[in-house]
Protein backbone atom coordinates (compact mmCIF):
# COMPACT_ATOMS: atom_id res chain seq x y z
CA UNK A 1 0.00 0.00 0.00
CA UNK A 2 2.88 2.26 0.45
CA UNK A 3 4.33 1.69 -2.79
CA UNK A 4 0.43 2.58 -3.97
CA UNK A 5 0.60 6.13 -2.30
CA UNK A 6 4.80 6.60 -3.92
CA UNK A 7 2.94 6.45 -6.95
CA UNK A 8 -0.09 8.82 -6.27
CA UNK A 9 2.13 11.52 -4.69
CA UNK A 10 4.30 11.39 -7.63
CA UNK A 11 1.23 11.39 -10.09
CA UNK A 12 -0.36 14.62 -8.11
CA UNK A 13 2.79 16.86 -8.23
CA UNK A 14 4.29 15.72 -11.52
CA UNK A 15 0.33 16.35 -12.83
CA UNK A 16 0.33 20.15 -10.98
CA UNK A 17 3.39 20.76 -12.91
CA UNK A 18 2.06 19.82 -15.83
CA UNK A 19 -1.02 21.65 -15.94
CA UNK A 20 0.43 24.56 -14.58
CA UNK A 21 2.83 24.65 -17.63
CA UNK A 22 -0.48 24.08 -19.81
CA UNK A 23 -2.06 27.17 -18.24
CA UNK A 24 0.76 29.48 -18.64
CA UNK A 25 0.58 28.49 -22.56
CA UNK A 26 -2.89 28.68 -22.92
CA UNK A 27 -3.35 31.82 -20.91
CA UNK A 28 -0.37 33.81 -21.63
CA UNK A 29 2.09 35.03 -24.13
CA UNK A 30 4.95 33.02 -23.13
CA UNK A 31 6.35 30.65 -25.81
CA UNK A 32 6.78 26.74 -24.44
CA UNK A 33 11.14 27.60 -24.78
CA UNK A 34 10.59 30.90 -22.14
CA UNK A 35 8.29 28.31 -19.98
CA UNK A 36 10.88 26.17 -19.53
CA UNK A 37 13.64 28.26 -19.15
CA UNK A 38 11.30 29.73 -16.18
CA UNK A 39 11.05 25.97 -14.69
CA UNK A 40 14.43 25.14 -14.98
CA UNK A 41 15.36 28.59 -12.92
CA UNK A 42 12.91 27.97 -10.68
CA UNK A 43 13.76 24.62 -9.73
CA UNK A 44 17.66 25.56 -9.56
CA UNK A 45 16.29 28.76 -6.99
CA UNK A 46 13.88 26.80 -5.42
CA UNK A 47 16.82 24.17 -4.10
CA UNK A 48 18.64 26.93 -3.17
CA UNK A 49 16.39 28.31 -0.90
CA UNK A 50 15.88 24.88 0.38
CA UNK A 51 12.18 24.37 -0.69
CA UNK A 52 12.14 21.80 -3.52
CA UNK A 53 14.28 19.41 -2.03
CA UNK A 54 12.17 18.81 0.47
CA UNK A 55 9.81 18.40 -2.41
CA UNK A 56 12.07 15.74 -4.19
CA UNK A 57 12.08 13.54 -1.04
CA UNK A 58 8.17 13.70 -0.55
CA UNK A 59 6.73 12.98 -4.17
CA UNK A 60 10.03 11.33 -5.71
CA UNK A 61 9.70 11.08 -9.67
CA UNK A 62 7.05 13.17 -9.63
CA UNK A 63 9.14 16.41 -8.99
CA UNK A 64 12.51 15.18 -10.04
CA UNK A 65 11.48 14.25 -13.66
CA UNK A 66 9.85 17.57 -14.72
CA UNK A 67 12.21 19.85 -16.22
CA UNK A 68 12.25 21.67 -12.63
CA UNK A 69 14.18 18.67 -11.97
CA UNK A 70 16.63 19.49 -14.16
CA UNK A 71 17.27 22.92 -12.13
CA UNK A 72 17.40 20.57 -8.78
CA UNK A 73 20.40 18.49 -10.14
CA UNK A 74 21.96 21.37 -11.25
CA UNK A 75 22.22 22.92 -8.19
CA UNK A 76 22.67 20.36 -5.56
CA UNK A 77 25.22 19.00 -8.40
CA UNK A 78 26.77 23.20 -7.85
CA UNK A 79 26.36 22.63 -4.10
CA UNK A 80 28.20 19.33 -3.55
CA UNK A 81 31.18 20.03 -5.90
CA UNK A 82 32.04 23.62 -3.98
CA UNK A 83 31.88 21.62 -0.82
CA UNK A 84 34.80 19.25 -2.41
CA UNK A 85 36.50 21.52 -4.74
CA UNK A 86 35.68 25.03 -3.79
CA UNK A 87 35.28 27.66 -6.31
CA UNK A 88 35.89 25.60 -8.98
CA UNK A 89 33.11 23.18 -8.42
CA UNK A 90 31.03 26.33 -8.81
CA UNK A 91 31.75 26.22 -12.59
CA UNK A 92 31.82 22.79 -12.96
CA UNK A 93 29.21 20.78 -10.40
CA UNK A 94 26.08 21.69 -12.53
CA UNK A 95 27.94 19.89 -16.06
CA UNK A 96 29.25 17.31 -13.79
CA UNK A 97 25.95 16.43 -11.95
CA UNK A 98 23.57 16.89 -15.23
CA UNK A 99 25.80 15.49 -17.60
CA UNK A 100 24.50 11.79 -17.94
CA UNK A 101 21.12 12.74 -18.34
CA UNK A 102 21.98 15.19 -20.71
CA UNK A 103 24.09 12.42 -22.88
CA UNK A 104 21.26 9.82 -22.73
CA UNK A 105 18.91 12.82 -24.21
CA UNK A 106 21.87 13.06 -27.24
CA UNK A 107 22.30 8.91 -27.21
CA UNK A 108 18.39 7.67 -27.40
CA UNK A 109 17.85 11.26 -29.88
CA UNK A 110 20.31 10.12 -32.20
CA UNK A 111 18.59 6.63 -31.90
CA UNK A 112 15.31 7.68 -32.51
CA UNK A 113 16.63 10.02 -35.60
CA UNK A 114 17.89 6.66 -37.15
CA UNK A 115 14.74 4.40 -36.35
CA UNK A 116 12.36 7.29 -37.69
CA UNK A 117 11.62 8.16 -41.28
CA UNK A 118 11.86 12.16 -41.54
CA UNK A 119 9.15 13.92 -43.55
CA UNK A 120 9.22 16.44 -46.14
CA UNK A 121 6.98 19.88 -44.97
Amino acid sequence: MEMLWDYVKAFLVGGAICALSQILIDKTKLTPARILTMYVVAGFLLTIAGLYGPLVDWAGAGAATPISGFGYVIAKGTEKAVSEQGLLGAITGGFTAAAGGVGAAVVFSFIASLISRPKEK
